[in-house]
């Protein structure tokens, strides 16, 4: 069809085209440091309202995402529709990453009962709280993030019906692995939607060395943030110095007697394990502990995305995030539903 621009005389009969950018609008509850909120950003939405009520991660938040309305408040003392008011916008999108620790099996004091850690585990019913607000505000997408385990024993079913309560019928249980979508180190997370998540897996891997190898040393005079020297006692460095790639120096067990390991060195050629809060990996070349901007790296967040609070706060927010890459391709998957519809 012919286009015309402004002001001049249409040819009879034409048809006007104008190119109209459209914005989704996204609440992220339980916003953490903003992974999650980072790779919607790049894929273009707009956050317009986030939750946490963690004084540091409302810092580190605020400083990154300074147009957002973040409210750092106990979500629970937060009615959804005081927080409309208070946003002054209707979201298209809610996100959120209720606690996962009611669920992990790496928590060896969850509870048996798969669905006591949802109903009676008072952190467990923050999952609940969340789909309160999906219920009350009733957005065309939510896409809630938790561990796999959140789906063990009958939870997948109460879940299900406690959306079906709010008024969506159809749920889906998406379970993504971070590192196929270019984050360098492991992640296994479910993500539940009212739209199948199905984004394609990218052909190659990151190593942990293509994402922390032009780093310099922490030791050296540089301006990165979060890359600062954290010292080992002098006794656990002598162990650390004869371990191999993918050698740990800690075991702990978890839920079920499952065995987790700690301060492991990483293979530089390969893809890391999963970052944990706890998580302290060595160093694949040196004899020190990776610095929260390595972590942060490895969880694919950008150098300019600044983490505040205590040191072992700042690696808690790093392993607590929603990896940036997976939440963008995640955000392009409910960009073009949102779009087709």
């Amino acid at each position: 069809w012919p286009l015309c621009r402004v002001g001049s005389n249409p040819t009879p009969g034409a048809i006007l085209f104008f190119e109209v950018e459209i914005v989704f609008k996204v609440y992220d509850l339980f916003c953490g440091a903003g992974g999650f909120s980072r790779g919607f950003v790049e894929e273009g939405f707009k956050i317009i309202g986030a939750i946490d009520n963690f004084p540091p991660v409302a810092e580190t938040y605020r400083y990154n995402f300074p147009d957002v309305t973040l409210v750092a408040e106990d979500i629970k003392e937060v009615h959804p529709l005081v927080f409309l008011e208070i946003v002054g916008e209707e979201p298209d999108v809610i996100i959120g990453s209720p606690p996962c620790e009611p669920f992990t099996a790496a928590n060896i004091k969850r509870l048996e009962n798969p669905l006591d850690r949802l109903y009676k585990d008072p952190i467990g019913r923050l999952t609940l709280t969340f789909i309160r607000f999906v219920g009350d505000l009733q957005p065309k997408v939510f896409i809630m993030e938790n561990v796999p385990q959140i789906t063990e024993g009958l939870l997948k079913d109460a879940i299900r019906k406690e959306f079906e309560r709010v008024g969506y019928s159809k749920i889906y249980f998406n379970l993504l692995r971070a590192e196929r979508y270019g984050n360098p180190s492991r992640r296994s997370r479910m993500f539940i939607s009212n739209i199948k998540l199905s984004p394609r897996p990218v052909k190659k891997k990151v190593t942990v060395i293509e994402a922390i190898g032009d780093l310099p040393s922490p030791e050296e005079i540089h301006d990165i943030p979060n890359h600062e020297w954290h010292p080992i006692p002098k006794r656990k460095r002598r162990k650390i110095v004869s371990l191999g790639w993918g050698e740990s120096l800690v075991f702990y067990r978890g839920s079920k007697g499952k065995v987790y390991t700690n301060w492991t060195r990483l293979h530089p050629y390969r893809v890391a394990p999963t970052v944990l809060g706890n998580s302290r990996f060595i160093h694949p070349f040196e004899d020190r502990f990776l610095t929260v901007r390595e972590h942060a790296r490895l969880m694919s967040f950008p150098d300019n995305h600044i983490f505040f609070g205590g040191r072992s706060v700042q690696y808690e927010e790093v392993g607590e995030a929603v990896p940036v890459v997976l939440a963008r391709v995640i955000a392009q998957e409910v960009k073009k539903f949102l779009v087709e519809n």
